[in-house]
């Protein structure tokens, strides 16, 4: 188990050093900067040099690199080229509302599909079980922020429910408002992901109970439930923690999308204003840290499925 758990952090720490490095030099390859906005639209060539110089940017793209990665070393994120204020800082601010929004989305959507996926793949013969992948599968056809704005023009714009989007100036000082303003994100996140999570557990849900040990067990007299509880549960943890992971981790990614539809103050909104105005420090220190915090997620949980199935440390010598 050690010798894993070393292998699999050197792996963590190459991995993210890749991703950063890949995710700083393709920002470079990327038409027009920062300089450009600063500037204005009558500046001169000269004032674009000037916005270029005092943002660096006028150095070798190797020296851009070390100054990043020797910051980031340091705990030290940047400052944005617009705002001049800590990258860091802004990430942080932003975070009470892109976690509560990934963090809800992903437990509503695993208590939804979970059971329903496992239904599914019981009664998968009958209208019942066809019934739940057909709307499955029409959930992943269906564009996460086409959900939204549906649910805005019903929920919001037509029976005044909840707001149509924003979110209270103060934040969390306010819970109520909060909450209502994230209610309909919720919900839209909740839809698509349950959608396709549905489908995935169906699919593992059926695979497990093909198996033979499934057949000999109900031989032995054991009820379809206790079979299915006892022994179809225990082998679908493992592939089962993989998907919701996975799930987990790509809720984050939505929310870019899912934020601008409600406009909502979060991460996804910061990344995409990043990304317009060419804040080169805002958009890939916040690429590397979703991406850091998805390859960290992958490290959780091969460890944790280890610990559940000690055969995945078994070598093929038979070693540990």
């Amino acid at each position: 188990m050690l010798r894993f758990l070393l292998r699999r952090t050197l792996f963590l720490l190459v991995y993210t050093f890749l991703a950063g490095s890949v995710c700083f030099f393709l920002l470079r390859l990327l038409p027009g900067d920062a300089s450009l906005t600063l500037s204005g639209i009558e500046a001169t060539a000269e004032d674009i040099e000037q916005a270029r110089e005092d943002l660096g940017l006028n150095k070798s793209v190797v020296v851009q690199y070390a100054e990043w990665t020797g910051g980031l070393l340091h705990g030290n994120l940047g400052t944005s080229y617009l705002t001049k204020l800590p990258v860091g800082q802004e990430i942080v601010r932003r975070l009470p509302v892109t976690l509560p929004l990934s963090i809800c989305s992903f437990i509503l959507a695993a208590l939804i599909s979970v059971p329903l996926g496992i239904v599914a793949a019981v009664h998968r013969k009958n209208i019942l079980g066809l019934g739940i992948s057909a709307v499955s599968a029409t959930g992943v056809a269906v564009p996460s922020f086409w959900t939204g704005i549906i649910l805005v023009w019903i929920v919001a714009l037509k029976l005044h429910l909840l707001p149509a989007g924003g979110f209270p100036r103060d934040g969390w000082a306010h819970p109520v408002m909060a909450v209502r303003s994230l209610v309909l994100p919720v919900v839209t996140v909740t839809a698509v992901m349950s959608a396709g999570l549905i489908r995935y557990v169906r699919s593992v849900a059926q695979d497990v109970l093909r198996q033979d040990y499934i057949r000999t067990a109900r031989s032995l007299g054991f009820s379809a439930f206790h079979v299915r509880i006892h022994h179809g549960l225990r082998n679908m943890a493992v592939p089962l923690l993989t998907v919701l992971v996975i799930e987990f981790t790509s809720s984050l990614l939505g929310a870019v999308v899912i934020e601008n539809v409600f406009a909502l103050p979060g991460l996804g909104a910061f990344l995409l204003q990043g990304v317009r105005s060419r804040d080169f420090p805002v958009v890939q220190d916040t690429i590397f840290l979703i991406t850091f915090f998805v390859l960290l997620t992958g490290f959780i949980i091969d460890v944790v499925q280890h610990l559940i199935d000690p055969r995945l440390s078994v070598r093929k010598d038979g070693t540990v």
